[in-house]
This record gives C-alpha cells, structure tokens and sequence, in this order.
C-alpha cells in the first residue's frame, strides 16, 4: 500500500422527494439535504479529493437497490476513482455497479449476514475492488471474547457492529469482524465511529487504532471530522491510511485542497497537484 494518505469525500445518499440527494446528519440520525451527488462529486474532483464514497444509506433498511444511474453520472463526469455503497448483497449486484463505472464496491450488512459474500465477490472482480464498511459503536458491557480497549474516561469497552445503517447492533467485535473481512478477501475497510458521526468532535482514535492495528489492508477512518487535525489525528496517532469526511466538505467549512495543505505542513505525505 502507498504511504500517501488519502482524503475522501463521502456523499451520502438518500431518494428525497423521489430523487437521489446528498444528506448529512448526526449519529446516522435527523439527516439534512445538502445537495446533488452528482455536482458534489464533479467540485470535489476539481478540488484534489484523491477518491469518492457514495453510501446510499437507507437502500438496506429499505430492501431496495443502490442507485445505479448515480453511479453512471459520475463516472461521466469524473476523473478521479470512486466506490459506491448500500444495499448491495450479491455477487451479480456488485458487478453491476461496477459495469456502470464505479472503481471500487461497498459492502457493509450484507457481509455480516453472509461473510463468505466477500470471498465470492474477490474472486470475481478482485479484492482491489471490494471495500468493506465497518459501523461500530462503543459499548461498555464488557463479555469474554471481544477486544476490551481503555477509552478516554478511563472506562473499559469495546467495539460492537452495527448493521442497517446504524439501525441495530450485532454483538459482533469490530476488531475481530476488521481481521475476518481481510482474512476472507477483503481489500479495504471503511470503518465509521457511530458515536462519532456527525458530531464534529473528531475520529474515534481508540476505535481506529485497534482496527489499524489488527490489520494490513488499508483502512479508512470516518465519522466526525471537524477539521484537518483531525484528519492529521487520524493518521499521525490511529495509523489510518485513508480520512473520510463529509459535513466540513459539504458545508465549505474547508476546501480538500486546503485540508491536504494543512496535512502536508505537519509532515504527511499527500498528494498535491
């Protein structure tokens, strides 16, 4: 894997008023228009995003398929890669997205209901092609067989997965889900902090460091970015390869441009044109 960092822009998207729309909102929760996914793709391609998300995040809890002509759009009118993510539970879907323009495909529910979808997928278009998101949760009710981490406050915990967009939790470890998904082929992961999404309070550094750590696939930090130090946190003290942000960028808070150049002067490596 390179050692240039990479930031992503992550494009939420949800049908309102029955058309595919950029929304934002806090713990997965009380979600606000921001605008369309297409034209927010072609500002952050003009302004140095090294890659694109595109999580359509209620296709799952709504059994429905994942926006295929958004991702049509986009690659008409982008340069730069991007993956696509939400209600995708076949091998079939995948290539789909895929044969419609997107790089890379992710899958997040459905893997935890059938883990061996990420073998099989693998092995049909490539792990350079599958990004595995994580959503975990902290939770203090400690039990035998999960990786226990001192948190902040001093209490011990752990990271649990929750699936359907936030929507019900598994009792499954993060960390140890993070070391199966790559043992079954997966070639990155997106790992998103619930209690951090949205609150503008930083990456979940204890969350994103155990997972970091536990595997040698490349993975993204998300949820609850406020700025570029957070973004050099992530990097500098949790070892993530990648940082996903999607408020700061949407709201023009900061520009990936000026996020870059701010990482840069404090000594990570990105990639600047």
């Amino acid at each position: 894997m390179t050692d240039k960092k990479r930031i992503i822009p992550c494009l939420d998207v949800k049908v309102v008023d029955g058309q595919p729309s950029v929304v934002k909102g806090v713990k997965f929760v009380d979600l606000q228009r921001q605008g369309d996914p297409v034209e927010l793709a072609i500002r952050y391609d003009g302004e140095g995003a090294d890659e694109l998300v595109f999580l359509d995040i209620t296709a799952s809890s709504e059994g429905r398929k994942t926006m295929v002509e958004v991702a049509r759009r986009t690659a008409r009118e982008v340069s730069i890669p991007f993956a696509v993510g939400g209600g995708i539970g076949t091998v079939d879907g995948i290539v789909e997205i895929l044969d419609a323009g997107a790089d890379k495909v992710g899958i997040n529910t459905a893997a935890v209901k059938d883990p061996d979808l990420i073998k099989r997928a693998a092995k049909a278009v490539g792990s350079e092609r599958i990004t595995v998101a994580v959503d975990a949760r902290r939770n203090t009710d400690l039990k035998e067989g999960v990786s226990a981490f001192k948190l902040e406050d001093g209490t011990d915990g752990w990271f649990e997965v929750v699936i359907y967009g936030g929507r019900k939790a598994v009792d499954l470890d993060a960390v140890a889900w993070a070391r199966k998904v790559e043992d079954l082929g997966g070639g990155e992961i997106l790992l998103t902090s619930m209690d951090r999404d949205g609150t503008n309070e930083g990456y979940d550094i204890p969350l994103t460091r155990a997972v970091a750590s536990a595997v040698d696939i490349p993975v993204i930090a998300s949820g609850g970015a406020a700025n570029p130090h957070h973004m050099l946190e992530a990097f500098r003290d949790a070892g993530a390869d990648a940082a996903l942000a999607a408020g700061i960028f949407h709201r023009g808070e900061f520009s990936v441009r000026g996020a870059k150049e701010y990482l840069r002067s404090h000594g990570i490596r990105v990639e600047l044109d």
